[in-house]
């Protein structure tokens, strides 16, 4: 990952995590959140280790290092996903894209407040352009959604998923000052994470069995091999090279292809708005992309 440049790990988080948004709604319905949560990340972990395994790398860790790669796993590949998965369940996939919009805002001023990391003027008001563009992107369907019982339901997943994935992720930026090795560390993390869903879905009595429908297993491999282990791969290593802050501005892009998914499959007809927030948010990712 490291011999990839920033602005190739960043098109492959943009373009992957663009399309996973839909390919979650293949998961929806036939099994819960949770399950579905649980299984995705536990096939990311065990492939993760695997490679591991085959090119020999350090698996054990002390019971301190497996602490903080607990904690980094249940909030970044574990409770975050299961709120997205719920809001997903309420809202057009698009909507729940609009709320990772401010996902830079939240982790900049996470990682200034935790780590003294400089938030300058320019980023917050790219953050908040960005946020207002993306809204202006899906602003017919919050018109369409008001006041409905699913709307409030899938705003309140969404808020929940920004917040603990941020969690995560300045959880993420804090393990890498232990100099725990990269791949190791991100397939404990799954498995610390699929863990977690593990425990709230059988707390909740939900089945595992998984159902015998082809879009859900294709889903499945794409969600944790493409959606997880690549990704992840490549979000980790951008935010190490340029900080949780602006790695977050990633949140800004996504609902750019997520609008274009939604477009294809989703029923969902742009007008002037949604091309002016469009440019909005291109606006706001320049201005919190660049450098000082």
């Amino acid at each position: 990952m490291h011999r990839l440049r920033t602005w190739q790990l960043f098109a492959i988080c943009v373009l992957t995590w663009g399309t996973t948004w839909y390919a979650i709604t293949f998961q929806i319905g036939h099994t819960a959140p949770e399950v579905g949560v649980a299984l995705r990340f536990a096939l990311a972990g065990a492939v993760v280790l695997a490679f591991c395994a085959a090119r020999g790398l350090r698996l054990r860790f002390s019971l301190r290092e497996h602490a903080v790669l607990a904690l980094q796993g249940a909030f970044m590949y574990g409770v975050s996903y299961i709120c997205v998965y719920h809001a997903e369940k309420h809202i057009v996939s698009g909507l729940v894209a609009v709320g990772y919009s401010a996902s830079p805002l939240v982790t900049g001023i996470g990682a200034h407040w935790l780590f003294r990391q400089p938030l300058p003027s320019r980023f917050v008001f790219g953050g908040v352009l960005g946020l207002l563009g993306v809204s202006l992107m899906f602003w017919t369907e919050f018109g369409r959604a008001a006041g409905a019982h699913d709307a409030v339901l899938g705003a309140a997943f969404t808020v929940a998923s920004v917040l603990l994935s941020a969690v995560g992720s300045l959880t993420a930026s804090r393990n890498r000052s232990f100099n725990l090795p990269f791949w190791p560390s991100m397939g404990w993390g799954m498995l610390y994470g699929a863990g977690a869903c593990t425990v709230v879905a059988m707390l909740q009595g939900h089945s595992f069995a998984p159902p015998p429908v082809a879009s859900w297993w294709i889903s499945l491999l794409y969600l944790a091999l493409a959606g997880s282990v690549l990704t992840f791969a490549c979000f980790l290593t951008l935010q190490e090279r340029i900080g949780p802050g602006r790695a977050g501005t990633i949140g800004v892009m996504t609902p750019l292809l997520a609008l274009l998914i939604s477009m294809a499959f989703e029923s969902f007809r742009p007008d002037a708005l949604t091309l002016a927030g469009a440019a909005l948010a291109v606006a706001g990712n320049v201005l919190m992309l660049r450098r000082t």
